[in-house]
């Protein structure tokens, strides 16, 4: 009997093929070059990856952290909106098309799928990786500047996935309208730093204001308990590591965690979690310290100990980004 290959084990073998030919020394230098550039500003004008070289190298490196970013950040909003699932999707500056492999991961099935980016060479392979996954076939990829200029046609849901660091205050604020206006959903995803939870507050802040509710992390639309510039609101990602993530950073362990910040956001009412975790939990003896965004807005440590029971055992199971208490989000 066949097995079918889920969306990460195909995404894994579709990127294991991509390096053949490829000398190691120079996919290393070329995401050692690309990594440095992602830290700097990058005109909206120039995109960072220049040819299929860039790309390859690229992708084997970045697409399962970002993969593994946006599912966890795709769970929690279905666990808010358990009902819904996208009948199209478009993925905004979707490069290779990691956001588009993790909405088919998390919502399966065959829909209309755009990918727009600026680099013609990142949407050639996007779409080359793609047809190692039948669902993926039909999706289309479409060169467009993501900017002012960004148009954008009427979709259930818009992924923007590690773009808004690569484009200007101006862009920023163009893209995240665009999507506004042409949504059910929008779902943004940022490098789990302050930097990136502050382009995450800014996104998240424009939903708001052009009507939206938001669905995942926090459990409230209200503004960010958070004070800028003291803490900032993070998750993490557990992904495996390629022979290429270990030439490039070294080390010997088989994982990384990929640090993100999102948020999920939508047109239709949603049922966020009662409070979210958003630290690692502390599990001592006999205890287990959550810290927790709340619904008031507000930000606590709880105590679970085992004169809690069954709640005692569902928090030493709990990680950071779940919702809290279990079953509540979803209704259980």
């Amino acid at each position: 009997m066949h097995t079918p290959v889920s969306p990460a084990e195909a995404l894994r073998a579709a990127l294991a093929g991509l390096l053949d030919g490829l000398p190691p020394k120079t996919a290393a230098r070329a995401v050692e070059r690309l990594i440095a550039n992602y830290r700097g500003r990058t005109p909206t004008d120039a995109p960072v990856l220049r040819d299929r070289s860039d790309v390859a190298a690229y992708a084997a490196y970045r697409m399962p952290a970002t993969f593994e970013a946006v599912c966890s950040a795709l769970d929690a909003f279905a666990e808010a909106a358990p009902d819904w699932a996208p009948g199209s999707h478009v993925d905004v500056g979707g490069g290779t098309g990691s956001a588009t492999w993790a909405v088919n991961a998390v919502w399966a099935g065959v829909r209309p799928v755009t990918v727009l980016d600026w680099a013609e060479p990142a949407l050639a392979l996007g779409r080359e990786i793609a047809a190692a996954n039948p669902e993926l076939k039909g999706a289309e990829w479409q060169r467009s500047r993501i900017g002012a200029a960004l148009r954008i046609e009427s979709t259930d849901l818009i992924t923007i996935s590690y773009v808004l660091g690569e484009l200007t205050a101006t862009d920023r604020t163009s893209v995240v309208e665009a999507a506004a206006g042409a949504a059910q959903a929008v779902v943004v995803i940022e490098p789990g730093t302050p930097d990136g939870y502050l382009r995450v507050i800014e996104a998240r802040e424009r939903l708001v204001q052009a009507g939206f509710h938001i669905a995942a992390p926090c459990p409230h639309s209200q503004a960010c308990p958070i004070v800028p510039g003291e803490d900032w609101c993070h998750f993490s990602a557990r992904v495996s590591r390629s022979s290429l993530h270990r030439k490039v950073k070294g080390g010997s362990l088989p994982y990384e965690d990929e640090k993100f910040s999102y948020v999920a956001a939508t047109r239709f009412p949603v049922t966020p979690a009662p409070s979210r975790v958003v630290r690692r939990p502390q599990i001592r003896k006999g205890q287990v310290l959550l810290d927790l965004c709340e619904t008031e807005p507000s930000l606590r440590r709880a105590t679970v100990t085992k004169r809690h029971g069954l709640l005692y055992r569902a928090a030493r199971d709990t990680d950071w980004g779940d919702a809290w208490p279990p079953g509540e989000a979803t209704g259980e």
